[in-house]
C-alpha cells in the first residue's frame, strides 16, 4: 500500500511536546543501528520533509541542517554491533530509539514512531506504519537517522577502502557479498547476520 492511499494518521494528542522517532540501519551488514528523536517547532515549519529514503544525499544534508537549527529538540542515538549480536536486530533497533527519546534536552509527551511497535518507552504514543512518508516529525527522524549513519559508512570506507562501504553503507549488495567472500569480515560486521556469520566459519 503506498503512502497516500493509507488512512489519515489520527493523532490522540494536541499538544507541541511530540516527538517523531525512527531508525536507519536494521539492515546492513555491518556497524551500530542509529536512532533518531525529533520535536519540531510549529512556528518554524520545514519545507520538503520526506522519507529519506526519497530523498538525494544532497538533500539530506540540507534538511539535516534545517532540522538542527529549528527543531524545539532532537537527539540522535544508536545500538553498537556488539548490541546487536547479542540481543538481536530488533531489539537493539528499540534500544536505540529508547536511547534517543531519553537523549532529548525536552522532554517529549507524545511519541510517533515509524513502523508498527512502539520501542516500550514510559512515554505514550504510537506506532505509525510508513510514518515517516505520513508525519513530518517522523521524516525529520528518518533523515536525523539517516545522515549520521551514512557518515559513519563513509568514515569506514576511509579506513578500509577496499569494502565499498561509501557506496553500498553496509547494505548486502552484491560488491559487498562479493568483498566480504574476498577479503573477509571485519570487527565491524554483525557477527550473527547470516552472510558475515557463513564467512567468519570460512575465515
Amino acid at each position: 500500500m503506498k503512502p497516500h492511499e493509507l488512512p489519515p494518521l489520527t493523532i490522540d494528542y494536541q499538544g507541541t511536546l511530540l516527538a517523531g522517532v525512527d531508525e536507519v540501519g536494521r539492515g546492513p551488514l555491518i556497524g551500530a543501528v542509529v536512532a533518531a528523536a525529533v520535536i519540531l517547532d510549529p512556528a518554524r515549519p520545514i519545507a520538503g520533509l520526506a522519507d529519506s529514503k526519497q530523498l538525494t544525499a544532497e538533500r539530506r544534508e540540507r534538511l539535516d541542517g534545517e532540522i538542527r537549527e529549528k527543531a524545539l529538540a532532537f537527539a540522535v542515538a544508536e545500538a553498537s554491533v556488539a548490541e546487536i549480536d547479542e540481543l538481536n536486530i530488533y531489539h537493539a533497533t528499540h534500544l536505540a530509539m529508547r536511547r534517543a527519546i531519553d537523549a532529548l534536552p525536552l522532554a517529549a509527551e507524545y511519541l510517533l514512531v515509524d513502523g508498527n511497535r512502539l520501542p516500550g518507552h514510559h512515554v505514550p504514543g504510537q506506532a505509525v506504519v510508513k510514518g515517516d512518508a505520513r508525519h513530518p516529525a517522523i521524516a525529520a527522524a528518518s533523515i536525523l537517522a539517516k545522515v549520521s549513519r551514512d557518515a559513519q559508512m563513509v568514515a569506514l570506507d576511509r579506513l578500509f577502502p577496499g569494502y565499498g562501504f561509501a557506496r553500498h553503507k553496509g547494505y548486502p549488495t552484491r560488491e559487498h557479498l562479493a568483498v566480504l567472500e574476498r577479503l573477509g569480515p571485519l570487527p565491524e560486521h554483525r557477527r550473527s547476520f547470516g552472510p558475515v556469520k557463513r564467512q567468519l566459519a570460512l575465515f
